[in-house]
């Protein structure tokens, strides 16, 4: 019996290891986790002086579009940041459409409205959508720096992100 009871492999190099498909590998994972955009889903927000209206809310905001809400709100002046003109940067770069009794408003033309909509324009009388159409949509300017919080908050700035001790046993298994 001169069968050998294992057959010789030849040896493999390192180039056809890393070319070697692995299928489900954590690396693989991670690289696909990662290559999908994040993205915050569209919220509703009450406007609280108006029964049954809400603004549909894209809550995605850079530090690079708050910076520029800020600077044009007056933060680098002596008199500083104007708090209500900031909330009407936020809430009208933010808003992409308005919804009444449960359905989206349309223009005559099918658009979303926004701020910038010359209907939303005449119903308040307004020629520029911020701060002025903003403000007359809401009314009054506590209800407006509200929603400027609660936009933030739906865009993340009040997170938290916890720390995980890893000499500790993960709740996870």
């Amino acid at each position: 019996m001169t069968e050998n009871l294992y057959e010789e492999q030849a040896p493999v190099s390192a180039k056809q290891k890393s070319t070697a498909p692995k299928e489900n590998s954590v690396l693989s994972r991670l690289k696909e986790t990662i290559s999908q955009k994040v993205e915050r889903p569209v919220v509703l927000l009450e406007v609280p002086s108006r029964p049954l209206v809400y603004l549909r809310i894209s809550p995605n905001i850079s530090q690079q579009q708050l910076r520029s809400w800020r600077r044009n709100a007056g933060e680098e002046t002596k008199h500083g940041l104007d708090a209500s003109k900031f909330a009407c940067y936020v809430v009208g770069h933010t808003t992409i459409g308005i919804e009444m009794d449960d359905q989206e408003v349309f223009d005559e033309d099918g658009n979303s409205l926004n701020f910038a909509s010359q209907v939303v324009l005449d119903m308040t009388d307004t020629s520029r959508p911020i701060p002025d159409a903003v403000r007359g949509f809401f009314g009054t300017d506590p209800h407006l720096e509200a929603a400027a919080l609660a936009i933030l908050e739906a865009a993340g700035y009040s997170d938290t992100v916890d720390l995980v001790d890893p000499t500790k046993e993960s709740s996870k298994n």
